[in-house]
């Protein structure tokens, strides 16, 4: 009976993390499905799966484009950008596991937790965008301040315009 109650419990505690996962994986599927509909966003950059954990806003101007995400608790360390092939740009950081050493054993007395309201600190999260065909995949950069990371991404200049001449012939 212990043990029954101890895992039903356990799943208890990890809820508040798996109901934000599945509300960030809807709210991807929403706001696709929003901006198709109301003819936003005309397929310049491009969600993949893996939206949870942590929302973005993308800021596109002349010059380039930038993702901006709440990361509270992440250090520099805890937070990679990479790009894949075919242009996709990776976000993750994270592990998901509230660190409990010190709470685990308060006084040298052995505890148990009776409520986590808290969700795991730091929250783990995967962002992965297709990035449009002006991007300049060599001008990535990032940074983290303030539990806010910002990954800019530089654009390509647009290609020159040529003019062609067309000789018109008279039959």
């Amino acid at each position: 009976m212990t043990e029954l109650f101890d895992t039903a419990v356990t799943s208890l505690l990890h809820l508040p993390e798996v109901l934000d996962r599945l509300a960030a994986a809807d709210g991807d599927r929403r706001s696709a499905g929003h901006h198709a509909a109301h003819g936003h966003g005309h397929g310049r950059v491009h969600g993949l799966g893996g939206g949870g954990g942590a929302p973005v806003d993308i800021v596109e101007s002349p010059r380039e484009y930038a993702f901006v995400l709440d990361v509270p608790g992440l250090s520099k360390s805890d937070i990679q950008v990479t790009l894949e092939e075919d242009r996709v740009l990776v976000m993750k950081g994270g592990s998901g596991k509230r660190k409990r050493d010190e709470e685990e054993d308060m006084n040298g007395e052995g505890c148990r937790y009776i409520r986590l309201e808290r969700g795991a600190a730091p929250r783990s999260f995967v962002r992965k965008f297709r990035l449009p065909e002006d991007a300049d995949t060599g001008g990535v950069a990032a940074r983290c301040e303030n539990g806010v990371l910002t990954v800019t991404v530089k654009k390509l200049p647009p290609p020159e315009k040529k003019a062609k001449t067309v000789q018109v012939t008279i039959a």
